[in-house]
């Protein structure tokens, strides 16, 4: 008995299971294109909070500084927003907010910290230059909030600027 000449063509399933699939990342782990959205928007909040936590390095050693994606707070009424002091926001927008040192519901210590909300400071800024302009503006505002102080006072050059 003869076989044909004609064969199906590899399905993603016959070629993995014959070892024939992808052998290994296709990029290197070097690349900067290697790394996702939120691993990028983590190393610009920490280029934004570099400096000042150089300035004022001895007043924020019990504060830390997390990210989120996105703002699990809403407004009471949406039609009037008005928020508290330790949330930043555009509009209705939540973009970070502080949260004050406390006790959880399991009894255990907290410290402070200022929550970054990742996909409504990526929606404002628009290119990463922005972006980190953006991220400075909003943590000095959340440092000053935290320290009880006018956000001249945490980023003096901010008025310079403008």
């Amino acid at each position: 008995m003869a076989r044909s000449r004609h064969r199906r063509p590899p399905t993603a399933r016959s070629v993995i299971r014959r070892g024939r699939g992808l052998r290994g990342p296709v990029l290197p782990p070097s690349v900067p294109a290697w790394r996702t959205r939120g691993q990028k928007f983590d190393r610009l909040v920490l280029e934004a909070f570099a400096p000042l936590d150089s300035k004022w390095h001895d007043r924020l050693t019990k504060l830390d500084i997390a990210v989120d994606d996105v703002p699990k707070i809403r407004p009471l009424h949406p039609d009037s927003v008005t928020w508290p002091d330790e949330v930043v926001a555009d509009g209705p927008v939540p973009l970070s907010r502080l949260v004050p040192a406390g006790i959880d519901r399991h009894g255990t210590a907290t410290r402070a910290r200022v929550v970054l909300f990742r996909k409504p400071l990526e929606l404002r800024a628009g290119d990463p230059d922005d972006l980190v302009d953006l991220l400075r503006e909003v943590l000095v505002q959340q440092i000053a909030t935290y320290l009880g102080v006018d956000p001249d006072v945490i980023d003096p050059a901010d008025d310079e600027e403008e």
